[in-house]
């Protein structure tokens, strides 16, 4: 616990000491180690220790924040004495001293960090930096650069309100990247491949970092020799190791509930109706052991829990913070979430992925004539507000006689996020995980996305058109 019960009680009526409907304050303890590795040698080390705390205040529909990195009491009173003071002028309720009485939520899962990266000398690290880059750099000689990276985080919170939550809670999460460039003198092209989890350096006894490394430097080199992907509308088939790219972005961010509530989402005011094929259920989860974007409680001192956001295509649920759900007068679903002490809590997605279905994977492949298969999603980009997106693929190959064709290269995927999700036409039985960092508001927070894999009988495919596509 990083503060006394008693300083967070005093912290917290400070804040109220004016009036207010609500206040929170948020404190964080970050561990940190990084360590990098270009041009054939490690570039940086760095281990960081950072601590601050957040306070907010809520007064009827406004929300005043600050924050400081001196954990006195005296200087956390101080600065919830300026926050409260910062709402002057609106209506306000009386003050609360001596009125809050704590009380400690029950997570819905725990976690068991069985090697603690804290407790795994630096060197150890590096080395398994240094021996990741050995192995891409081995693949071809065509492999121009290698970037490796490596980092760790211990994150201690704690978490107390002025309704009575009080949560003391640690997270910790390793994640491994690797980015190798090939070149044969005319075309240059990338291969990327990541690992992590909220879980310690037993993450490196499931995924073994050389063979990530020389995955990467193989798509690389693959994609120098694929031949230029075709243009227009066609089947796409979505391999669950693709990860859920898709479904995070065209989906997932119009189901946070603020930016329903702004109509920014074209999800807004559809809750009970069908927006997506009875094939499709989709659910955000942050209870799932070991994954990137999982945790026993969220920013707010919620517990974490599986949330249902379409089931079999029936729009049943949004992602609500505190404050959201506070706007409709119900419970947060645990989704509030900030990348730090220094921000304010938003909605926020946490491991999200369509649910299985029934369909054998290669059966679906083998009954698409042809198509494009994609085995790895790039970057991309969504308008929220109506649903439209275009997203890179990394890696992806013609589907020719229900078989597995030629790797192809610059390939777009173009479409509307519910109109795709409506027409999905096969659900496999398999589940692929991605991770990331995810931005929003100018925060990033981890998470992870999954699906399985899918078909979408018709897509807008962008490509180069050339003379043997046109036959």
């Amino acid at each position: 616990m990083l503060l006394p019960e008693g300083d967070l009680k005093a912290i917290l009526e400070a804040a109220l000491a004016e009036g207010g409907d609500f206040a929170e304050i948020f404190l964080e303890r970050r561990r940190t180690t990084s360590i990098s590795c270009e041009d054939n040698k490690i570039e940086r080390v760095i281990s960081g220790l950072e601590q601050g705390a957040g306070i907010r205040v809520i007064a009827g529909e406004n929300t005043a924040y600050g924050y400081s990195n001196d954990l006195t009491r005296e200087s956390l009173i101080q600065t919830a004495a300026l926050v409260g003071k910062a709402l002057k002028g609106q209506k306000r309720s009386a003050g609360r001293k001596g009125q809050i009485s704590f009380h400690r939520p029950r997570p819905e899962v725990e976690f068991n960090i069985k090697k603690r990266p804290d407790q795994i000398a630096v060197a150890e690290k590096v080395a398994l930096v240094e021996r990741a880059n050995a192995a891409a750099r081995s693949v071809d000689g065509r492999i121009t650069q290698v970037t490796i990276g490596y980092g760790d985080v211990i994150q201690e919170v704690t978490i107390a309100n002025s309704e009575g939550v009080l949560v003391d809670d640690e997270r910790v999460r390793c994640r491994f990247v690797v980015n190798a460039v090939a070149s044969d003198g005319k075309v240059i092209q990338t291969g990327f491949e990541s690992a992590g989890g909220h879980q310690g350096w037993e993450l490196f006894e499931e995924v073994n970092p050389e063979e990530k490394a020389r995955q990467a430097a193989r798509r690389a080199v693959m994609m120098l020799e694929a031949r230029p992907a075709p243009a227009g509308k066609m089947p796409v088939v979505m391999a669950g190791e693709a990860g859920g790219t898709m479904i995070h972005e065209a989906c997932g961010h119009g189901l946070e509930a603020d930016l329903v509530q702004k109509q920014l989402s074209v999800y807004a005011g559809k809750k009970g109706q069908k927006v997506a094929s009875e094939l499709i259920t989709v659910i955000d989860d942050p209870t799932i052991p070991g994954k990137y974007g999982s945790f026993r409680f969220d920013d707010e001192g919620t517990p974490g829990q599986k949330t249902v956001l379409i089931e079999n295509g029936i729009l049943k649920e949004y992602m609500y913070d505190y404050l959201t759900a506070r706007k409709e007068g119900r419970r947060s679903t645990g989704n509030g979430r900030r990348e730090s002490y220094q921000d304010r809590p938003i909605p926020r997605m946490t491991n999200t992925y369509i649910a299985p279905g029934k369909d054998d994977p290669e059966t679906i492949l083998r009954e698409t004539k042809y198509g494009l298969l994609v085995k790895r999603m790039g970057g991309g980009q969504v308008n929220t507000t109506n649903g439209d997106f275009v997203f890179d693929v990394a890696e992806g190959y013609l589907i020719q006689d229900g078989k597995v064709g030629p790797a192809v290269r610059g390939a777009t995927l173009t479409g509307n996020g519910p109109e795709v999700l409506k027409i999905i036409d096969r659900v496999g039985n398999d589940l692929g995980f991605a991770l990331g960092t995810c931005g929003k508001d100018g925060q990033g927070v981890p998470v992870g996305d999954a699906q399985p894999t899918i078909r979408i009988p018709e897509m807008v495919v962008g490509g180069i058109l050339d003379e043997e596509d046109k036959q």
